[in-house]
């Protein structure tokens, strides 16, 4: 202390002695706490005086509180620092003491000096006035306060968060004073309803962003540390500890009807900041925030991310898709709680988004102006596709089994398909989006049904959904028919088998490969029942697609695997087995014209799958057949094996023209020693014929019209009575072509006579209804009356009649209830 203010102190204690009896009791214990020389701290003895007197006369607090006030204020004002701590020991102390009804007023004093404090430039200060706020924010009062405020200390708190001093020890200190001050406000206010609304967007604007600073830039700081192995047990109360710990503590406070506002700040953050691109940050903060509210709130977490995707729908990809990737992850963790319950909303807005970007990438730009002021890139939407994409997977993971066929169902409705019901866009442009477009939903949908476990293939692949699927499977596009097959298979392995039939070969024991085989159930059967014939179809069709790759090929036999596996009855494997040798005769006749390689792969397909069937239906008769056939083509013909086929570099042959016949599979010989051990021997010699349907005719294929002329020949070859058959007319395209016509004209004059009915009961007087009603239910009374006479008209008598009393015939009527009917009449 210097000697001015030495003489000062000397001064006023000369007033004091001399005017002591004039000054009243409570400001001379105060001043007698206070030192001659402020480095021996707190005079102890005096406190002790000044706290029993507090505590005796409560009513003197207030009193107390202001004077303290008054000399720290004037020590501040006099750089006097150390009588400034002093002051807030003392403070600190008679808080800690007393807690009667009359410490509202004295906690007004308090608040005051500790605003004082803050608003000093000293760090040393500003850390003094936090340490002592958080001390008082741990304090439970007994009577509320209806007029405090902390409005001041929110702002200013927020404010040490930002701190850049230039030494980083006392910035950090700073910064750490700052989050345990908000800290303090948190939970001196947060739960209390008569206190200041902490929740309100307006502290929550500072708070929140004021934490995430120090979070964001401590991963900095530790982007630049040498090594982890040198984290002390000092930097454990890093600024970043901090923060994070008191995000947590706030956000675990969160009631439902404040997440928002909680959550609204870091969106905001994160735009402000540029920090959705690398979105490591982004992602850190969202677990953060998942991982802290109540799990019953993980819903309004999502659904606060899909608003904010949809507000930056034009915004750069990379940004979407780091919302995206937030978004994936925070679905994983909402797992434990709740997706929500609108679930359909959370799907939709994804699909909306990937329908948006799609356009983006077509148009090159974000609106419908010619010149955009954003240049797209190609390849970051593409990236944003596959986010979506994946995140709908993780969505769809979290979902219970019932949810998650809707949601299957919900995006097969948006696949833009050629049926009869669905139109699809036009031209070029149109084209291009339309198969973009199903592209990347049927990738949604590949992604929803990876690991999708049901028992019932009925509930699991609806008439609806699967309608709708295998139309899929007859677009020219390579790309579309290999998602389908994907997706089938995912529905269909519900044991995990398919990686085991990732490689087409003709294994000579399958016991190696350990499959998981049940028994068919009698919902499989039932679905197999009225489904199998439209699955044999499509895998039919597909077959013979010109474009296939190996892919496909694997995928088909993945599928024909999987079907004998878990669907199977005898029935089934019968139909298989005759699909795969039709398979066989499509490369063998040729009437497609294949290339060699595709005829290859489907001679190479079907050895594999019957060798498979074979050593499942363990019939030794037809283990041998099959066996010799795959010798036969070993030593003949290696490139009709998968082996030769189905490599980086496949081994062909110029042409196929001069096979021997012992390469092929003999349907006549199959079905006699299946035959021989219980098989439809019967079905099993009728060779598989596609059923038709309004598809073909929509798709437009050459394929479809062959096929028909194909079966109408195998028909009339194969008839029994082909003899006696009266010559079958010939099919011309004139001949289909009417009966098209034909067909289109009677379902014209059906539609026109269904619309007549209607307009009559929307237009027609309603005497003329009435009249027409009841005539026709007067004609139905009189058809029942006469039904009714002769169900109750007795047997004839052997003399035909019975007579009365008086000589007279008479009919004897017997009640209805009382007739005896036979069994087969009672319903």
């Amino acid at each position: 202390m210097d000697c001015r203010a030495a003489a000062d102190h000397h001064v006023c204690n000369g007033v004091c002695g001399c005017c002591g009896a004039l000054r009243p009791r409570y400001k001379r214990l105060v001043d007698n706490i206070f030192p001659e020389d402020p480095e021996d701290g707190l005079v102890k003895t005096n406190m002790e005086k000044l706290t029993f007197y507090a505590l005796s006369a409560p009513e003197k607090l207030d009193r107390i509180g202001a004077y303290l006030s008054e000399r720290l204020i004037r020590d501040v004002g006099r750089h006097r620092y150390g009588y400034v701590c002093i002051a807030m020991e003392a403070l600190d102390q008679l808080l800690m003491a007393c807690h009667c009804q009359s410490i509202n007023l004295f906690v007004e004093s308090f608040l005051k000096m500790v605003a004082k404090l803050l608003e000093s430039e000293k760090p040393n200060l500003q850390i003094l006035g936090t340490n002592s706020f958080v001390k008082f924010a741990n304090i439970e009062e007994d009577t509320p306060s209806y007029h405090r405020s902390y409005d001041f200390f929110v702002s200013r708190f927020s404010e040490m968060c930002h701190s850049s001093h230039d030494e980083l020890e006392i910035r950090t200190k700073i910064r750490m004073s700052g989050i345990k001050g908000l800290q303090g406000v948190v939970r001196k206010t947060v739960n209390d309803e008569l206190q200041a609304n902490i929740w309100d967007p307006q502290h929550m604007d500072k708070i929140v962003p004021s934490l995430l600073f120090n979070l964001q830039h401590a991963e900095e700081a530790e982007s630049r540390s040498p090594s982890p192995l040198q984290a002390t047990e000092k930097e454990k109360e890093s600024p970043t500890e901090l923060a994070e710990r008191c995000l947590r503590e706030l956000l675990g406070r969160a009631a439902y009807g404040n997440i928002k506002n909680a959550i609204k700040p870091v969106l905001i953050h994160l735009d402000n900041h540029s920090l959705w691109e690398p979105k490591t940050f982004a992602i850190r903060c969202f677990k953060i925030i998942m991982y802290s509210i109540q799990p019953q709130h993980s819903h309004l977490v999502i659904q606060q991310l899909l608003g904010h995707l949809d507000a930056n729908s034009k915004s750069a990809a990379t940004v979407r898709a780091g919302i995206v990737e937030v978004l994936s992850e925070a679905a994983v963790i909402a797992a434990s709680g709740s997706v929500g319950p609108t679930v359909l909303e959370v799907f939709n807005t994804l699909l909306r988004q990937l329908r948006l970007s799609i356009d983006y990438e077509l148009t090159g730009s974000y609106d419908c102006a010619i010149v955009s002021t954003k240049i797209i890139k190609e390849h970051e939407e593409r990236m944003f596709q596959e986010a979506v994409i994946k995140t709908t997977g993780s969505f769809a993971s979290t979902l219970p089994t019932y949810q998650r066929s809707e949601v299957m169902l919900f995006i097969m409705s948006k696949v833009p398909l050629p049926s009869l019901h669905h139109a699809i866009d036009a031209g070029k442009a149109g084209e291009n989006r339309n198969r973009l477009t199903q592209i990347m939903l049927l990738k949604s949908l590949l992604q929803v049904s990876t690991g999708f476990q049901c028992s019932n293939m009925l509930t699991a692949l609806p008439s609806s959904f699967l309608d709708r699927l295998l139309s899929a499977a007859l677009m020219e596009d390579a790309d579309l028919r290999l998602f389908v097959l994907e997706i089938l298979i995912s529905f269909i392995d519900r044991h995990g088998n398919r990686p085991k039939f990732s490689t087409v070969s003709t294994i000579s024991d399958i016991s190696v490969l350990k499959l998981k085989v049940d028994k068919c159930s009698r919902q499989d059967t039932v679905f197999m029942k009225k489904h199998s014939q439209q699955l044999y179809r499509h895998i039919y069709l597909t077959s013979k697609e010109e474009s296939n790759v190996q892919p496909h090929y694997e995928a088909l036999y993945s599928m024909l695997a999987l079907i004998s596996i878990e669907l199977a009855n005898e029935e089934v494997v019968v139909d298989l087995i005759r699909l795969v040798l039709a398979v066989q005769e499509i490369a063998q006749i040729n009437e497609d014209n294949l290339p060699v390689y595709n005829r290859c792969a489907l001679y190479a397909l079907g050895a594999a799958y019957l060798n498979l069937i074979s050593q499942l239906t363990t019939v030794p008769a037809f283990c041998q057949h099959i066996h010799e056939v795959l010798e036969a083509r070993q030593k003949e013909a290696p490139y009709l094996l998968p082996e030769d086929v189905f490599v980086e570099t496949p081994r062909l042959t110029k042409s196929l023209d001069h096979l021997v016949p012992e390469v092929f599979f003999r349907q006549s010989k199959i079905s006699e020693v299946l035959g021989g051990s219980g098989y439809n021997s019967d079905r099993l010699s009728t060779p598989y014929i596609p059923q038709l349907t309004d598809e073909d005719r929509l798709s437009k294929r050459k394929s479809i019209g062959e096929t028909i002329s194909l079966q109408v020949e195998v028909e009339s070859r194969n008839s029994p009575e082909k003899e006696e058959r009266a010559p079958a007319e010939e099919i011309t395209y004139e001949t289909l072509k009417k009966a098209i016509v034909d067909s289109v004209a009677v379902e014209e004059q059906e539609r026109e006579r269904r619309r007549l009915v209607v307009e009559k009961f929307q237009k027609a007087p309603f005497e003329e209804i009435a009249a027409h009603c009841g005539a026709r239910a007067s004609l139905l009374q009189s058809k029942l009356n006469q039904i009714f006479e002769i169900t109750i008209r007795p047997p004839p008598s052997p003399s035909g009649t019975i007579t009365a009393a008086y000589g007279q015939p008479q009919n004897h009527s017997i009640p209805v209830y009382e007739m005896k009917f036979p069994d087969l009449c009672v319903y």
